[in-house]
């Protein structure tokens, strides 16, 4: 037998399932007499007629009996891998790995999850804490489906989508002083500070604005992320910098009190990076604009006030 052109299947699927040239057709959307060329090009190609005619209808050969089953499969399953590439796979079982910098975590991580098992039920999201130092090889290497937060340098290679422009506020307790009074330069850097700090490192941008002013500041520890500086701050007299927008829910779960810092610092831009291989897939899609709209639809930081810096 020489071997089947496998645009063939579908009118052999029809052929079979209906036992007439004229049905198969019409399921087909084309001509019997195209449908009849189809059959006798399938008759050469099986070495059997495969339908034969008794009275006035065609009946299949025991070959063709054989073959139903079969074929009926395969266009099946043709049909379901081409729906899948079609419409995403989006059904599919399947399972993103997400990491997610620290100061985006908690906005994103409970509604993200709400959507996936809301809109993608077949999807796991495996939810991974950020690691700058290795975003480019492990979007590369497939170790990472997606990237998320306030991103480095990349890999010329990594797509970058740009998704918020947050803001940094200060955040303290509720009865705080700088819950009821703007603090000045010279207050906002006597106070006790705490430093969020993967790696204990307690110089950040805050310190570099502050010695402009001739001022420096006592970072009297340092925690690892933001959620345990917010639970810290809640019962102590600490201060700490979070991104506004997206600590918002978190500030206010907390009862903690927010304060505008009275010095210029650069705006956090939050963007998601992902391996172009993975661009046009449906599924690795479907995540990302999720990823997208959780994070669009956070509450926007109110415009900066212009503040004093007296000192």
């Amino acid at each position: 037998m020489e071997a089947l052109d496998l645009n063939l299947l579908p009118a052999l699927d029809a052929l079979l399932d209906t036992n007439s040239v004229t049905e198969a057709a019409r399921r087909l959307h084309t001509s019997t007499s195209a449908m009849s060329r189809t059959l006798t090009r399938l008759r050469e190609v099986f070495g059997d007629p495969l339908l034969v005619r008794s009275g006035r209808h065609l009946v299949p050969t025991p070959r063709a009996l054989e073959l139903r089953r079969d074929v009926a499969a395969l266009v099946e399953a043709s049909r379901v891998l081409l729906t899948a590439h079609e419409g995403g796979g989006v059904g599919r079982q399947r399972d993103f790995v997400v990491r997610v910098g620290d100061a985006v975590a908690a906005r994103l991580a409970g509604p993200l999850l709400g959507a996936v098992g809301a809109q993608l039920p077949g999807v796991t999201v495996r939810l991974l804490a950020a690691d700058p130092a290795d975003t480019a090889v492990a979007l590369r290497d497939g170790l990472v489906d997606i990237e998320v937060g306030v991103l480095g340098r990349t890999d010329p290679e990594t797509v970058v989508q740009r998704l918020i422009t947050d803001r940094w506020v200060g955040v303290a307790a509720a009865d705080h002083p700088f819950a009821v009074d703007r603090p000045t330069v010279a207050a906002y850097a006597s106070a006790r500070h705490l430093e969020v700090s993967p790696t204990g490192r307690t110089h950040s941008p805050i310190d570099d604005r502050l010695a402009l002013h001739g001022r420096t500041r006592r970072v009297v520890a340092t925690v690892a992320d933001l959620a345990t500086a917010l639970f810290t701050v809640a019962t102590t007299d600490l201060i700490c910098p979070a991104p506004a927008a997206l600590s918002r829910p978190a500030c206010q779960a907390l009862d903690l009190a927010t304060f505008e810092i009275p010095l210029p610092l650069p705006a956090p831009v939050v963007a998601m990076a992902w391996h172009p291989r993975n661009t046009a897939d449906a599924g690795h899609r479907a995540v990302r604009e999720l990823v997208a709209t959780v994070l669009r639809d956070a509450p926007e930081a109110p415009a900066v006030r212009s503040v004093g810096l007296a000192v």
